[in-house]
């Protein structure tokens, strides 16, 4: 604690033993507000109004409306111009002056203007400190560093002129939305490695808080007035009274107590940590009713734990904001790059230097700030410390490996149709509520469904083929209003059974009989329930039979590889379900399934309708059950595919907490992760979720996707010939060998297995992109003109790549012939179709890189390049690495078109060191590539991708 060991001699109020001039804060500030008003310069007001200071009610005589009139007036009288500077509009206010948009006359560019009034206070050192430090802030070259064009001096206000940034204030963003607690860490991950730059130039900043943060229209930060913070540093009062008053929410303990001899990188570090808790928690880390307040928990107080604010955030970065808050400067990180590195490893789900503070650590900071009470409590003290170890050691045993285990479809005993659906809701309800226990990792029921009753089922080959090492099975059979259900539960590779059960009870009994089935398997497998996992067993999903009826027929229907039969399929899930939950509003699992029938049905149809019925449906779900895992597996579904990735992930963390084991929950993560460049972790949740549901070919055809980008070839190969090898001969497995013979070069490999395909299967575009570039890569162009015609009309803007419209295919092949007067028709006609169909709508990515493609084939050179360009700003590969490869592939092939053949090149020669970057086939034996062919460069490149 700081020592009050003084008196102001104006007020009589305590003060702090190193108070300037024997003054306390509120007179030093009624001061200096009183001279400025008197001077006519309102600018120290306005700055204690803007900052939210306490003491403006103290202005000399009370006359707060003169004041704030008098600010009001300078406001409109600066206006005009500063030298070369012509001052267009007011835009902020600060602790240190005020910020306008201005024109710089000499130039005629836009820039942020900002003046810092010293008044009666600016000496001659003032001056010449302002200059030197603005002009060593004005040295540093970094990206996400608002640089700094021109410094001077009028009247004795000081100012520079900086880059106006287009966007907002971080400050204004988190006020208007709750930010993605990963969008959050990356943020300040990109701050901190932003502040350790400055440092490393001896430069500090001082004054880190959202207001000073800058975000363009990417989203990317900025950060604002580097080094002029240090102004303060000298010993006059005014300048230590503003350094006490700049923004305490966001202050270190030194700064607050005017202990120069400490400030340093630590304080800067404390400044990141405060921003980042207010980001994850919506709230500063202290905020007291007055600025006094507020300073004094800086200094006696501990941060409330990030975690009590909002659950979403997890253990560990909860840790990292924590660790930036230590009161002592040792203790924080030692510089802005071990935050920025902690930060990510944690973005990357690799363990975090940070430890956690334990019950010492506390202890200790207690004691330091009670040192009479913790002499009393000592015995207590001990006593705790020895619960607090058994507690803390009984945390760091482990589970056990998980067992895994499959529930069999159980059979139906009822000769009644309308009763065949028992059998299917008892084994799924059994299957749903074992998977949520996090000891055992249940087969998923679309991989287990396959191994129906109506042949003998040979349990060793089964748990062989599913890679486990329990099933249970049974029957179920309705019998008026009675239900009678056997399980057993089975050791595969012994083949025997370790438990077996019958049970006859009343049919308003089901759900109840499904709990126990549970319980009992749960324990004889040894499982730990945890309190969460023992409510979620006993839960009834409905009380309408009927309604569950009509869940389970939805769940049952499967899918379709041809598009009639699976829009026929999602249509009649979608009516199965609404009818569900018109008979029980409150069936949660009901609309949870329907939010993603309507996912499904989006992805298959292209059509945002489904996605906003599928918001709406997950949103009704969230109202009833805001604790449900399934509820925030879907909503993270839905963040997916409308493109917030980073929502996505946050919700995926939460429903992660009560399904650990959910293979659609880590299918989701997988797809997200090597959107973000976390391809480890998009490998390791891809696996998981097909180790959990090995029978689903969209999840193999995904993992093989991540293979196929990281170009593992041998990886790829061998899960495809494992599953050859169970006789496992489906469509999705066929497109993978397609695509991997494609991607090594073997063309003739690749037609043949294209030609044992289902020529009418058609789930996904990849289809047809495959069919058609294997046909153009044999320069078969009738062929690749015959598969753009069967295209089927919903892909049919978006054929190649998946983001290429029909006609730019239909301009490649004439293009590929040779027929250089057809090309230049198919591409006009194409460019202009796609300016109707984008219209007056929001230009993205994916437009740009239509356009510059096409206006390369029409010989528009600088168009094309300044479009493919900017396709790539948007969307660059460290903002997105699943797609931003595909549009440097663009740019590359742009310039190649253009006769930029270096520039083609160099692009090329990253691209082949980069996921997701052109392949061996491709740069080999695409046409489109012909311009480079025989610059030894190019072959070079080509040779390096060539299959090992």
């Amino acid at each position: 604690m700081i020592r009050v060991i003084r008196i102001c001699r104006k007020c009589g109020a305590k003060i702090f033993s190193d108070a300037p001039e024997g003054l306390c804060t509120g007179c030093v500030l009624e001061t200096a507000l009183g001279m400025a008003v008197a001077a006519g310069d309102s600018s120290a007001v306005a700055s204690a109004k803007a900052d939210g200071c306490g003491y403006l009610d103290k202005v000399e005589g009370g006359n707060v409306k003169s004041a704030q009139h008098k600010i009001a007036a300078r406001s409109v009288e600066i206006l005009g111009e500063l030298g070369d500077y012509e001052l267009l509009e007011e835009i902020g206010r600060g602790g240190q002056g005020v910020v306008f948009r201005a024109r710089q006359k000499s130039l005629n560019r836009t820039v942020a203007l900002k003046v810092i009034g010293l008044g009666q206070w600016a000496t001659k050192a003032h001056l010449q400190r302002f200059r030197l430090e603005a002009e060593a802030a004005a040295s540093l070259d970094h990206p996400c560093i608002v640089p700094i064009h021109d410094v001077g001096e009028r009247e004795g206000c000081c100012y520079f002129s900086m880059n106006f940034v287009e966007g907002g204030q971080l400050d204004e963003v988190a006020r208007r939305e709750p930010m993605p607690i990963r969008r959050a860490a990356e943020l300040i991950a990109k701050l901190a490695r932003t502040v350790h730059y400055a440092h490393e130039h001896g430069i500090l900043h001082r004054d880190i808080k959202p207001g000073n943060v800058l975000l363009d229209a990417k989203g990317e930060p900025h950060l604002t007035d580097f080094g002029l913070a240090r102004l303060v540093e000298s010993e006059s009062t005014v300048t230590r009274t503003m350094e006490v008053l700049g923004t305490p929410s966001y202050m270190a303990p030194e700064q607050a107590i005017g202990n120069n001899a400490r400030v340093g990188r630590a304080t800067d570090v404390y400044g990141l940590g405060a921003v980042f808790y207010q980001l994850l928690t919506g709230h500063p880390p202290f905020a007291g009713g007055t600025t006094f307040e507020t300073v004094r928990l800086v200094l006696d107080t501990e941060p409330r734990n990030p975690r009590l604010w909002n659950p979403k955030v997890d253990r560990d970065l909860a840790t990292i904001c924590l660790k930036c808050l230590e009161k002592d400067p040792q203790r924080r990180y030692s510089s802005a790059l071990a935050l920025a590195e902690d930060l990510e490893r944690w973005l990357k789900h690799e363990p975090i230097r940070a430890k956690r503070s334990g019950f010492f650590t506390h202890g200790r900071k207690w004691v330091w700030r009670n040192p009479t009470i913790a002499v009393l409590v000592a015995s207590l003290f001990a006593l705790a410390v020895a619960v607090g170890v058994i507690i803390w050691k009984s945390e760091l045993v482990q589970r056990p490996t998980p067992v895994r285990i499959a529930v069999l479809p159980f059979k139906n005993l009822s000769t009644d149709p309308e009763n065949a659906f028992f059998a299917d809701a008892v084994q799924d309800e059994v299957l749903t509520v074992l998977a949520k226990v996090a000891d055992l990792e249940v087969i998923s029921r679309t991989s287990a469904a396959h191994y129906r009753t109506g042949v003998d089922r040979n349990m060793r080959d089964i748990a062989h083929e599913l890679g486990v090492a329990y099933v249970v099975e049974g029957s179920a059979q309705r019998a008026g209003d009675r239900i009678r259900i056997s399980a057993q539960l089975i050791s595969a590779r012994r083949d025997t059974h370790l438990w077996a059960e019958h049970y006859d009870r009343q049919i308003a009994d089901v759900f109840a009989v499904q709990s126990e089935i549970a319980q009992q398997i749960a324990d004889q497998l040894h499982a730990r329930l945890s309190p969460e996992e023992k409510t979620a067993i006993g839960e009834r999903p409905t009380a309408d039979l009927k309604a569950y009826a009509l869940y389970t027929e939805a769940r049952a229907i499967g899918s379709w590889d041809d598009w009639k039969g699976a829009e026929r399929s999602m249509a009649q899930k979608v009516e199965l379900l609404e009818e569900a939950t018109q008979r029980d509003p409150k069936f949660v699992l009901a609309w949870c399934a329907l939010a993603k029938v309507q996912d499904d049905f989006f992805v298959a149809a292209g059509d945002h309708t489904h996605l906003e019925l599928a918001k709406k449906a997950v949103d009704t779900a969230l109202r009833l059950r805001p604790d449900l895992g399934e509820t925030h597996r879907e909503l993270a579904r839905y963040y997916f595919y409308a493109n917030e990735s980073d929502r996505a992930y946050d919700e995926l963390a939460v429903a992660r907490r009560t399904l650990p084991n959910d293979s659609e929950a880590l299918f989701i993560a997988g797809r997200i992760d090597r959107h973000k460049n976390r391809w480890d972790a998009s490998l390791a949740n891809l696996r998981k979720a097909s180790a959990l549901d090995p029978r689903n070919e969209e999840v193999t055809y995904h993992l093989a996707q991540d293979y196929r980008y990281l170009r593992r070839y041998d990886l790829w190969k061998h899960d495809i010939e494992k599953r050859i090898g169970e006789e496992r001969t489906d469509a999705w497995n066929q497109l993978g060998l397609a695509e991997l013979k494609l991607d090594q070069g073997d063309l003739i490999g690749a037609q043949a297995v294209l030609a044992q395909m289902p020529q009418d299967w058609s789930p996904t575009y990849e289809v047809w992109d495959t069919r058609f570039t294997t046909a153009l890569y044999l320069h078969d162009y009738d062929a690749a003109s015959r598969v753009i015609a069967a295209v089927p009309a919903r892909f049919a803007d978006s054929v190649i790549g998946g983001k290429r419209p029909r006609s730019w295919a239909d301009g490649l092949i004439a293009r590929a012939r040779g027929d250089g007067q057809k090309a230049q028709a198919v591409f006009s006609d194409a460019r202009k179709k796609v300016d109707v169909t984008w219209g007056n709508g929001v230009k993205d990515e994916d437009y740009f890189a239509q356009i510059a493609g096409l206006d390369a084939g029409l010989g528009r050179k600088d168009e094309a390049i300044r479009e493919a360009r900017r396709a790539v700003d948007l969307m660059p590969i460290t903002k997105d690495s699943w797609t931003g490869p595909r549009l440097l592939t663009n740019l590359a092939l742009v310039y190649a078109w253009t006769g930029e053949r270096d520039l083609a090149i160099e692009q090329l020669e990253r691209l082949a060191k980069t996921p997701g970057g052109p392949t061996y086939g491709d740069l080999r034996f695409n046409p489109c590539w012909g311009s480079l062919r025989g610059d030894p460069r190019f072959e070079k490149i080509v040779a390096s991708l060539a299959p090992k």
